[in-house]
């Protein structure tokens, strides 16, 4: 049942189940989503795919019928490996904020709770942007999906009552309703892959109980979490991306480019993908002096979950090839091959040659592709 404190938060929460027949309906009824859908559900045909979105009932019906057996086709055809460490310390049915970096708009979480549930385990709430909305169904959905919304183009003064809003959210859910949530270390993706815990977000998330940061951060359980993507589709566009802002500093992303990111990860080669537990900050957060300021409180937080991302990031032969390159070194050439250095040098080539745009810049652009796949491996040496 809805309480009025739930009411609070219809502005940015997922769907109840009540809600979720309705939503269906509209959905098979939108012939964007159909345009968009229809392509990835083959050999399924359309008639067959709405009738079983129409005989969802729940959340979890659409999540077991519909995400479920989509993402494990998907997981089959654009990985070699989904694999899942550290996990067994969480599966007590505790709740907590997964908080991991960030490096695909949609399968970052999409992934994780597939990997929680076929570990019987019930899936987590996302957090995501409301500038990925571009469609109303594309809201509808990610909302029968478990996501709760960020707003993120608010005006400045707006912005605390917005993100004060949003960590009362997170924080009911999390303490209350005894639901995971998931969220990204940083707003945007790391395009460079150089993972760093933004303030903001942390600061935002003690907004339910500011006079007390520790305390607050300490309610929320976090859980850092290290996603590893052994080949990022993507990499190429944000190498692109890296050198249209260089030449024109009032570059932006349209929402065209946005469409495409989403739609080549997803669709995209991933190679080997791994999901790494670390351990809960609270042991940190609790040897805090009470009367620490909210600011240094903030950076405890903040080193301590970027730490246990980069100790527990898994590598390819790829990222100590990259690695090596940067820092023009042979630290790792022990745990990679001649053959391995070639496919990457090989790799990097062919990204390159899918980039059009004027006064390529061959030498900015390979730097920038190398980085993607070192600064994981220089990130985890700054800690060890």
């Amino acid at each position: 049942m809805q309480t009025e404190k739930m009411k609070n938060f219809d502005d940015i929460r997922p769907l109840y189940d009540s809600e979720v027949p309705s939503v269906i309906q509209s959905l098979v009824n939108d012939p964007y989503f159909r345009r968009a859908t229809e392509p990835l559900i083959r050999p399924l045909t359309w008639e067959m795919f709405s009738r079983s979105m129409m005989a969802c009932r729940t959340i979890f019906d659409f999540q077991r019928s519909i995400i479920h057996p989509f993402m494990k086709q998907l997981i089959a055809k654009t990985t070699s490996e989904l694999s899942c460490v550290g996990f067994e310390k969480y599966n007590d049915g505790s709740s907590h904020l997964y908080i991991s970096n960030h490096r695909d708009i949609v399968l970052d979480a999409a992934f994780l709770n597939i990997l929680l549930f076929d570990r019987g385990t019930d899936t987590c709430e996302i957090a995501i942007g409301d500038n990925l909305l571009i469609y109303r169904w594309i809201t509808d959905l990610v909302r029968l999906n478990k996501s709760f919304i960020v707003k993120r183009g608010v005006s400045v003064r707006e912005m605390l009552d917005t993100s004060r809003h949003l960590s009362e959210y997170i924080f009911d859910t999390i303490a209350n309703r005894r639901q995971s949530v998931w969220i990204a270390q940083r707003e945007g993706r790391a395009k460079d892959s150089d993972d760093k815990t933004q303030t903001s977000l942390l600061k935002m998330l003690t907004l339910h109980n500011s006079a007390k940061p520790s305390e607050a951060l300490r309610s929320l359980d976090i859980v850092p979490l290290a996603i590893t993507y052994e080949f990022d589709p993507c990499d190429y566009l944000k190498a692109k991306e890296y050198q249209l802002k260089r030449d024109n500093p009032e570059y932006r992303k349209s929402q065209a480019d946005d469409i495409e990111n989403m739609r080549t990860g997803i669709m995209g080669y991933k190679g080997r993908v791994s999901f790494s537990f670390g351990n809960r900050i609270n042991d940190t957060l609790s040897q805090i002096d009470p009367e620490t300021g909210r600011s240094e409180v903030l950076e405890i937080a903040r080193e301590a979950i970027d730490r246990e991302i980069y100790r527990n990031y898994v590598f390819f032969p790829i990222n100590y090839v990259a690695y090596d390159l940067m820092e023009k070194s042979n630290t790792f050439s022990a745990h990679y091959t001649d053959k391995d250095r070639q496919f990457f040098e090989n790799y990097i080539a062919g990204q390159i040659a899918k980039i059009e745009i004027p006064g390529k810049d061959h030498a900015f652009l390979r730097e920038k592709l190398v980085e993607m796949y070192g600064n994981t491996v220089k990130n985890f040496v700054s800690v060890t």
